[in-house]
């Protein structure tokens, strides 16, 4: 079979050229400093964009510029990403640090500029540095261009829904004495919608989300998981949903009454206010995929209130799964389709070029601090995590970014080229009975900091396979830089024989974040036209720290006006 018609690069570059004459410049101003806010009977100092939690919202169309002034007023050296913006010949404005850019200093500035070219829907904005994606964060809308609509009926109103994750300490210091306990982060104290963690939270019934809405109209909620460490089940008692949309990809319409998003996951829904006049709670509660490990188990709340309502004092209460019902959220996140033909889609790309098969999960670590209050030892060591067997590290105290060393031609010392394409021993990855007694679980990650490098234009197949060392759970995965086609998922250990003919090359959905099945494999597909070093990562806060990531080198494009262009000239440094 023929290679994909046309190079998706060139279809950018196409798209990119004819749309600027049409396009608008939107510019932002962020003010990252600390603010003090009240939550949960206390005070808390926190480090926001502009004096709001969630921070602005960023409201643009399809083909436009955006252009954000970031002033850096906060104690802290810190990085924006613009999760899920595809960044095509913007790699500097990517965002995360020691990979794209080093951090902006405190007190100093850095303008972030890239274009929204092909790209329409629910995407956000965050701090890619330690737990400040805690509290700096926001949403970033993307509507169709001027004279074009959406692939769904007219909506009365747009509502976007954003869970954040809320700590009553500095989150700073959390990731802090975590990494120096080398041990697990203390749990969330709430979660949050929109800021608020409502009433099911002590001091808190006056903080809750309310939405108001019209009975007999639909709204389409933009919802997003912005929380550091948790998946999460969304319900509104009574109601459905028509899921039109997810990571800002349109979708085959999909009928549920329960929505699961794992952190840097959007989804889109039509929501119909058809039921009587009276109020409703809406709810996010964990999904819990893995029950040994101790997690903030709380359920948020907030309000749906029918115009005309007379009284909000008893809520009806939606009917939320439990906390571990991996087959309900299993359902939601296979059973949903693309919508080929629709407005941006990609086919699939059937010529592989790069086969990986990729294994990650937890591992331990060696000690480096034997006096830690957990007691840190041979028999109780610190946790680690890996791909591949590598555990990578981020290279601070380098002088210089990956994607600095990539453009300057000189990666000595930052990284190495040689991530492995397959995990270093075969074994039964998703076995119940491999656990923290097992020579497996001992077999320490080696730390490092490598890359696989892709050919330009290249197509790229990578098998994520779950591993039981430790725990099982279920992991989202965020590829920056791309889009990917899910082909399939399942569980248990992958086997091409069985598996591969079930890959969905017609309609699959298309992510940038997908959730790995606990003990479990999924296989994604994209095209490697975008040159530069994309990070890999789970996007659960503890694991990128601990080493559960990897990266992207794609090399330069045959032309400059395909290759990494020059830095620019604030680019902050190291």
């Amino acid at each position: 079979m023929k290679r994909f018609v046309f190079s998706l690069a060139w279809v950018f570059a196409l798209v990119l050229a004819s749309s600027l004459a049409h396009a608008a410049v939107v510019e932002h101003t962020f003010n990252v400093e600390d603010i003090t806010v009240q939550r949960l009977c206390r005070q808390q100092l926190i480090t926001a964009v502009n004096g709001t939690l969630p921070g602005p919202t960023i409201n643009a169309r399809e083909g436009d510029t955006i252009v954000v002034h970031v002033f850096n007023k906060s104690p802290y050296n810190l990085t924006l990403h613009w999760h899920g913006i595809i960044q095509f010949l913007t790699p500097w404005s990517d965002g995360p640090e020691f990979v794209t850019q080093c951090p902006i200093p405190s007190g100093s500035r850095y303008t972030y500029k890239f274009n929204l070219t092909g790209q329409e829907g629910t995407l956000w904005w965050h701090a890619h540095s330690s737990f400040l994606r805690a509290t700096v964060y926001g949403a970033l809308l993307i509507r169709p261009r001027i004279g074009h609509s959406y692939p769904f009926p007219k909506v009365y109103q747009e509502v976007p829904i954003l869970l954040g994750e809320w700590w009553n300490a500095n989150v700073v210091e959390v990731e802090h004495n975590a990494t120096e306990s080398q041990t697990a982060p203390i749990p969330s104290a709430a979660y949050t919608i929109n800021g608020l963690p409502g009433d099911s939270y002590n001091c808190s019934e006056n903080q809750m989300y309310q939405l108001k809405v019209k009975q007999g109209k639909t709204y389409l909620l933009r919802i997003i998981n912005a929380a550091l460490n948790e998946q999460h089940f969304f319900k509104i008692a009574n109601h459905t949903f028509t899921v039109v949309a997810i990571d800002a990809l349109y979708t085959q319409h999909y009928k549920t009454d329960v929505v699961v998003l794992a952190p840097g996951q959007t989804v889109d829904v039509l929501f119909s206010t058809n039921q009587h006049v009276d109020s409703y709670y809406m709810a996010f509660t964990p999904y819990h995929s893995a029950p040994q490990i101790p997690i903030n188990n709380s359920t948020t709340r907030g309000l749906v209130i029918y115009e005309g309502a007379t009284s909000v004092e008893k809520p009806i209460l939606p009917n939320l799964p439990a906390q571990t019902d991996t087959p309900t959220a299993h359902k939601f996140y296979t059973n949903i389709t693309g919508l080929a033909g629709g407005p941006h889609w990609v086919p699939v790309p059937r010529q592989v070029d790069e086969h990986m098969f990729i294994t990650f999960g937890l591992n331990f670590d060696l000690c480096k601090n034997v006096s830690t209050p957990n007691g840190c030892s041979a028999r109780q060591p610190p946790l680690s995590a890996s791909m591949n067997n590598e555990s990578f590290v981020l290279p601070r105290g380098k002088g210089l970014s990956m994607l600095e060393a990539f453009y300057n031609n000189d990666v000595n010392g930052v990284y190495t080229r040689d991530f492995p394409n397959q995990p270093p021993i075969v074994f039964d990855y998703t076995d119940p009975n491999i656990t923290s007694t097992t020579e497996l679980a001992f077999k320490i990650a080696p730390k490092s900091t490598k890359v696989k490098t892709l050919k330009f234009n290249s197509t790229v197949q990578i098998v994520l396979q779950n591993t039981a060392i430790v725990s099982a759970e279920n992991h989202p995965i965020h590829i920056h830089g791309f889009n990917f086609h899910v082909l399939a998922q399942g569980f248990g250990n992958y086997n091409a024989t069985r598996d591969e003919p079930k890959f969905n090359l017609v309609n699959p959905q298309i992510r940038n974040t997908i959730s790995v099945p606990v003990g479990g494999w999924s296989v994604v597909r994209f095209q490697a036209n975008n040159p530069g070093v994309w990070l890999v990562h789970c996007h659960l806060e503890t694991h990128l720290p601990w080493g559960l990531a990897m990266a992207f080198e794609v090399e330069n494009g045959p032309t400059p006006s395909l290759s990494v262009p020059p830095p620019p000239a604030d680019l902050p440094r190291c």
